[in-house]
């Protein structure tokens, strides 16, 4: 795949090196996802900031978005007819599933312009309504009753500052779930266990086929 130049429209580079498929273990969903995970994820993170490209979390349905979206199709009524946030949304996958689970709002924030646009897309091509910010809302309190985060725990830094602004909204009364397939800095002893999945994966991305993968409560 050849890097996009300067100015390439994000949303014809995502239609280019992508198809839209099924998601494995939330098949009621179709997302725009890398055909060759290999080549695309094997870009460096220092070609990619040349280019002005992110690693492309957005490409793929990982571990953790994939088991919280199961669980909110699975159990509607965990967000039916509330404010929903998925924080560090990537593709838009848990998003989509809220609002498919009949979710009142739903926004899925990123801070990667390319995962806005990807978010947008996948959906319009699931024919649901999701308001797209491109923003880092961590310390930001604006009233949501469930916050959704999938697989923000593979950096230590990341998930500390992550979990500690989840905590503060835990506090307040929101409901924040957590989707993980036991990555590195998830914080075990905080969380109560909701459900567990085989997830299918991408073998290049996750060094398995299948990630046993969880869904979990944040405590107050």
């Amino acid at each position: 795949m050849r890097a996009p130049a300067a100015g390439l429209n994000r949303c014809g580079f995502i239609l280019e090196h992508t198809r839209l498929l099924s998601v494995p273990h939330a098949p009621e969903i179709a997302l725009h996802v890398a055909q060759e995970a290999t080549e695309l994820w094997q870009k460096t993170e220092d070609e990619l900031a040349t280019i002005g490209l992110p690693p492309p979390f957005w490409a793929f349905a990982w571990a953790g978005g994939q088991a919280l979206a199961r669980y909110l199709l699975d159990n509607p009524e965990t967000v039916r007819g509330r404010r929903v946030l998925d924080f560090a949304s990537g593709s838009g996958l848990v998003a989509i599933a809220a609002a498919k689970a009949g979710a009142a709002a739903v926004e899925a924030c990123d801070i990667d312009a390319f995962a806005a646009e990807a978010i947008a897309l996948n959906a319009a091509a699931n024919g649901v309504d999701v308001t797209v910010r491109l923003d880092d809302l961590i310390g930001l309190d604006e009233g949501w009753d469930v916050v959704c985060a999938g697989d923000v725990c593979y950096e230590r830094s990341m998930a500390q500052s992550v979990i500690a602004w989840l905590s503060d909204l835990s506090s307040r009364g929101t409901q924040v779930l957590i989707g993980d397939p036991g990555r590195s800095y998830l914080p075990k002893d905080r969380l109560e266990a909701l459900a567990s999945y085989a997830v299918p994966v991408t073998r290049s991305l996750e060094d398995a086929e299948i990630k046993q993968s969880s869904v979990w409560r944040l405590k107050a």
